[in-house]
């Protein structure tokens, strides 16, 4: 017969109370939240007034472009959504403002955000970067010439990636290793090569031909990265390439239904959840399937390690509203469900805990699930 060693001691040992005091009162405030409400999503005002361009980090804060302008260059207002307030305000150096033909703004935090990368037609042209522990500007990362249309770390943040539209439309990686990414992209994509001539020449600028590169995200396990293939045109159908991250040159491309506007993968890396006109789709690169699911949306982001996705659709059947819903990945069914509009951004918290949701007029829906 085993035996196991059951012994015990009997003296009562010292240990800190500070760590139990901080679960406790975390504990005790959501417990105090829950009584309160009878949905499991929270709703705030974070930030007044009105942005168009905005980002949710990991740990719940929120970057946009504030009305506020230093040394003639608009500044970065970051705002923490557990407390509703501003947290501090960021400003890249003064110089001449990008002459970039889309005006706008584009920004990524860092996994742990402790880094900010972003750009704006309102600043100086290229990719700026922030240490927001530190509370300084970085510098420029790449060329000046790089206007971004997304931004993107992995996991790790062992790995960034930019992409960009217009001529000179490119994805370029960088290796940051953990660290802020430096000096110029270890691999970059420029148009792709197998694209018919008639849609990468010049000459057809409008109608069918290359636009550039969208949306762009790692996988979980870091080992490859999709993005989205834009083609010009109102009723065109864009594409996703699927490329080894180590080597973009091995790739897959897939053909979507409209216009994508969003994707994300699933937790185990062998799906992609996304978004083309209006409607959701999923993905399986392997096997080369993909199908459409029974629900409409136009921004998906997948939980960091359960088989869910927090989407939203800006258009309900029978209703002028849209909504922020959960999808359980095994059925394909929806719960969860919540009217929203003008939701700009969604991100899940590091461990999965919470979902954010933060709309154009500074509105954060916080989903804070029971069992999660």
């Amino acid at each position: 017969m085993a035996t196991h060693d059951t012994s015990t001691t009997t003296q009562i040992a010292r240990t800190g109370t500070r760590a139990l005091a901080v679960r406790s009162s975390a504990l005790v405030a959501r417990g105090l939240r829950d009584l309160a409400r009878d949905s499991n999503w929270l709703i705030k005002k974070v930030f007044t007034g009105r942005s168009q361009h905005l980002a949710v980090s990991p740990a719940g804060q929120v970057c946009a472009i504030s009305e506020h302008v230093h040394h003639g260059t608009a500044q970065v207002a970051l705002y923490d959504i557990e407390l509703s307030v501003p947290a501090m305000t960021l400003a890249p150096p003064a110089g001449e403002v990008s002459s970039s033909p889309e005006p706008g703004a584009v920004f990524s935090w860092s996994p742990n955000a402790r880094y900010l990368a972003g750009a704006s037609s309102a600043w100086p042209s290229g990719l700026h970067l922030f240490d927001l522990q530190g509370k300084l500007y970085l510098g420029k990362i790449g060329g000046a010439d790089i206007a971004p249309a997304n931004l993107a770390w992995s996991d790790s943040a062992d790995y960034f990636v930019a992409t960009s539209r217009g001529k000179r439309a490119a994805l370029r990686v960088w290796e940051p290793r953990g660290g802020p990414p430096e000096g110029e992209a270890a691999r970059e994509l420029a148009t792709p090569d197998w694209l018919e001539p008639q849609q990468a020449g010049e000459e057809f600028a409008e109608e069918g031909s290359f636009g550039g590169y969208g949306k762009a995200v790692f996988s979980p396990n870091e080992e490859a990265l999709a993005s989205v293939i834009e083609i010009k045109g109102e009723w065109a159908d864009d594409s996703i390439m699927v490329a080894d991250v180590t080597k973009l040159s091995r790739r897959k491309v897939f053909d979507a239904r409209g216009h994508v506007t969003d994707l994300t993968w699933t937790p185990d890396s062998e799906q992609i959840i996304y978004c083309a006109a209006g409607q959701a789709y999923r993905l399986e690169p392997q096997s080369v399937n993909s199908e459409p699911l029974p629900f409409g949306a136009e921004l998906c982001v997948c939980h960091p390690h359960l088989p869910l996705c927090v989407c939203f659709s800006s258009w309900l059947k029978n209703s002028a509203k849209g909504r922020l819903f959960l999808i359980d990945l095994n059925r394909s069914n929806a719960f969860d469900e919540y009217p929203a509009e003008g939701v700009a951004d969604l991100r899940w918290s590091a461990d999965g805990s919470r979902a954010y949701a933060v709309t154009r007029d500074g509105m954060a829906y916080v989903y804070e699930p029971p069992l999660i």
